[in-house]
């Protein structure tokens, strides 16, 4: 049975790399999202009613693969209950039961703010908590008119002091309208909420019909931003191709 990736249905930059270095972000609940985000290329309508059962492609992967540091993403699901929390639970206990030294990266949707959903996941201890802020405020609404910045901050803070022991990790594009000057003060206010890490990367138009790029942000500029990270206190990975799973095992070395 095959199993989908992210890495391939949102046309990552960076997937021959990461597959050369054995990192694969496996795609649950199907690869179709009930959402209609500006800049997204995974598809959008309705869902089949039952989420796929992937945990023995998964484990067939992680074997083949040689996986000990596993990124597990979705689809939005609007249309389920629990908006597919429980199928994240069901994927890390199989995990687990393969092998219990893998380390689990859960990037979440925002699971309509259901905070049963989120603490569904968190209660089954995953290595790092990650849910993409996606945009800095002042364009969010722009090109995600089904979310809610303040809402997935609010995430964000609720997992950060309410489970000590998971890291937590936000992710932003860039290129879209907004300032440097924003990104600083997006970086700012993810200190002093004590978020983890935060990546930034440069978005690009993955077909003609999702938002154009309005400017491309030089490699000194996302220096900056790491810098700005560092003097904080978070830590900050930007570059041109960052991606939300970039590399993700190394940022909490």
């Amino acid at each position: 049975m095959p199993v989908n990736t992210v890495c391939a249905e949102a046309k990552c930059p960076n997937r021959g790399e990461c597959f050369l270095n054995k990192t694969v972000t496996f795609l649950l609940l199907g690869n179709i999202c009930t959402r209609n985000c500006k800049f997204c290329s995974i598809n959008k309508g309705k869902p089949e009613s039952t989420p796929p059962d992937d945990r023995k492609a998964i484990i067939e992967a992680i074997k083949h693969f040689g996986l000990k540091y596993v990124v597990l993403t979705s689809v939005t699901r609007d249309d389920l209950p629990d908006g597919g929390a429980s199928v994240f639970v069901e994927v890390m206990k199989e995990i687990r039961n393969y092998n219990p030294l893998i380390k689990v990266e859960i990037l979440v949707p925002d699971f309509q703010n259901n905070y049963d959903s989120i603490n569904l996941v968190c209660t089954e201890n995953p290595f790092v908590f990650n849910h993409n802020l996606e945009l800095i405020p002042t364009i969010f609404n722009t090109y995600r008119p089904m979310g809610n910045f303040d809402k997935s901050l609010k995430i964000l803070e609720y997992v950060k002091h309410h489970y000590a022991n998971i890291h937590i990790k936000t992710g932003i594009m860039v290129g879209l309208g907004e300032s440097n000057k924003e990104i600083h003060n997006l970086i700012q206010l993810l200190a002093k909420k004590q978020i983890d890490a935060l990546t930034i990367g440069q978005y690009l138009q993955p077909n003609k019909k999702l938002a154009e790029v309005k400017r491309f942000v030089t490699p000194e500029e996302f220096k900056t931003f790491e810098e700005s990270g560092k003097k904080l206190g978070i830590k900050v990975v930007a570059g041109p191709l960052v991606r939300s799973s970039y590399m993700a095992e190394n940022i909490f070395k």
